[in-house]
């Protein structure tokens, strides 16, 4: 999809890397596998990163590093992910004696082994949205940490209200044009996401808590939804971009990654990232036109939005004299987010970018703020400049 709209040469690209989050053990490094799929040169290196959400964010700022050091000149970044088909594995009882019985040499050996199987081997193990240092799952941190700002239900449904309400006008204006049609084999050819479902406050409440029952307050209206997807953007340096006659859409101009403790405040990344990138880039919150933050659930966004105003959270947990600032709701997720338009862990980070990017045209805006939280309480922000109309 990027190379039919870009029409770059493929012999050009020095290096492509990829995020992904759920792996599939054959092809562990699904970036070498897509390039070659795509019909890039055997010799066009390839590889792959993890950083949870904010993967591809990770894989386009190691693009930004290598163009920086003079390793290359042109760099594929993005990331992708099939959550509609994770791998599930056996138990890890049932894994050590299959390995053990292909050691096995004799029958004897062999039936042995077999008879110790117990029913139990046969559970399957499923990945979990879970934190492997905490044992809670996402849902049930951004219950605790709705419950902490004191959001409500009903400002959880508003916002995820507003989040679709917007994808819908945006999707039925034509501002997503960073869609590529997809043909998923057997069924039909996809053309637009299919997640944006404006509902009403009063369907909305109907549903139960998804994660503390019966009291919470995150249900499945107001988390983002998982799903496929994958995303690719095209990164050159300057230089090279107007030598090969393209006119970039922007630049990505600074970027940071935070960590804090992934269970008090796994959710927080955009909180402490946001005062980081504006210091790096010397900007302020007035300067941004345009703000695109990753929705991993409604109470996760008003939570951000609380702690990034208040003076007391600054001084107290970030070791900041004064408060950032929220970000205004005018300026922010115009065009929905990740609760309407849905959450391939790997690939969100290119899509936040992108669309910050088209956002900036359509609006004739300057700067714009890119920032996501991520399992293991870690975060991103990002500052993306419009390049010259």
């Amino acid at each position: 999809g990027l190379l039919n709209r870009t029409s770059v040469p493929r012999d050009v690209v020095d290096y492509i890397v990829y995020g992904t989050v759920i792996q599939e053990v054959k092809t562990s490094n699904v970036a070498r596998e897509a390039a070659l799929g795509a019909g890039f040169s055997d010799k066009t290196p390839a590889h792959t990163v993890t950083m949870a959400c904010i993967s591809s964010n990770q894989a386009m700022t190691t693009g930004v590093g290598m163009i920086a050091a003079g390793q290359c000149d042109v760099v594929v970044a993005g990331g992708v992910e099939l959550m509609s088909d994770v791998p599930i594995r056996h138990s890890r009882k049932m894994r050590k004696t299959m390995l053990t019985l292909n050691r096995a040499k004799t029958l004897g050996q062999k039936l042995s082994l077999i008879s110790k199987i117990r029913p139990d081997y046969f559970a399957p193990e499923l990945p979990a949205v879970a934190e492997f240092s905490t044992s809670e799952t996402m849902g049930h941190s951004a219950d605790r940490l709705a419950a902490a700002f004191g959001i409500s239900r009903q400002e959880q449904d508003e916002y995820a209200l507003r989040s679709h309400t917007l994808a819908k006008r945006a999707q039925d204006g034509g501002l997503l044009v960073d869609v590529v049609p997809f043909k998923v084999p057997g069924k039909d050819t996809v053309t637009k996401d299919n997640g944006i479902r404006p509902s009403s406050m009063e369907q909305m409440g109907k549903l139960k808590p998804a994660f503390v029952k019966p009291y919470g307050t995150v249900t499945a209206a107001n988390s983002s939804f998982l799903t496929d997807g994958a995303s690719a953007m095209l990164l050159m340096s300057e230089e090279k971009a107007l030598a090969m006659g393209y006119k970039p859409k922007a630049y990505l101009r600074d970027f940071v990654y935070v960590s804090q403790d992934p269970k008090d405040q796994l959710l927080l990344g955009p909180t402490y990232a946001t005062p980081k990138v504006l210091e790096k880039a010397g900007l302020t919150m007035a300067d941004i036109d345009v703000f695109e933050f990753h929705e991993a659930f409604a109470g996760q966004i008003l939570a951000n939005l609380k702690a990034m105003d208040s003076d007391w959270f600054a001084q107290n947990y970030m070791g900041r004299k004064s408060k950032v600032g929220a970000p205004p709701l005018e300026k922010f997720n115009n065009w929905g987010g990740s609760l309407s338009l849905g959450h391939p862990f790997g690939a969100t980070g290119c899509r936040l970018v992108i669309t910050a990017a088209h956002r900036l045209q359509k609006e004739g805006g300057q700067y714009g703020l890119v920032a996501a939280c991520a399992a293991g309480g870690q975060g991103h922000a990002m500052i993306v400049e419009l390049y010259p109309q």
